[in-house]
């Protein structure tokens, strides 16, 4: 399994922002995480120098979203419908987006759950409870 550090992921948008700018080649996650990239332009000036990426503390209390969190749901939303893991995720997201009319959006809703499932386990020191993160999820997309 890979198991990034926070270095590493930081590095990893800052390259993929710069490649999306300068038109180069990447590759299929490169390409899933500048597209997610593209969907937030407030996010750019923190992606366009990766030293300063490196070093930035990104703290609950000021207010302000970790971006890298923020691209890295994404990406971890879309890899979990790509293979339906949790089972159920797929089509909870899908109708989801068609309630809110944009994939963004639904993932938005979707980051909540996944954030309350990884916040949870951690409290309690079980396993993540993939079946509550895809009934939340479901919920959310056929509530009145």
């Amino acid at each position: 399994m890979f198991t990034p550090s926070q270095a590493d992921v930081r590095r990893f948008f800052c390259q993929v922002y710069a490649k999306w700018r300068e038109h180069q080649p990447m590759d299929a996650l490169e390409t899933l995480a500048s597209q997610w990239i593209a969907e937030h332009p407030e996010y750019h000036p923190d992606l366009t120098d990766t030293e300063a990426a490196l070093a930035r503390v990104f703290e609950v209390e000021d207010g302000k979203t970790n971006p890298f969190l923020h691209l890295s749901m994404h990406l971890s939303i879309s890899e979990q419908c790509s293979i339906d893991q949790p089972r159920g995720i797929r089509q909870a997201v899908e109708l989801l987006s068609a309630r809110k009319n944009t994939l963004h959006d639904a993932h938005h809703v979707a980051m909540e759950a996944l954030g309350r499932m990884v916040w949870e386990s951690q409290r309690s020191g079980r396993p993540p409870d993939g079946q509550a993160y895809v009934e939340s999820v479901q919920r959310a997309a056929t509530q009145d």
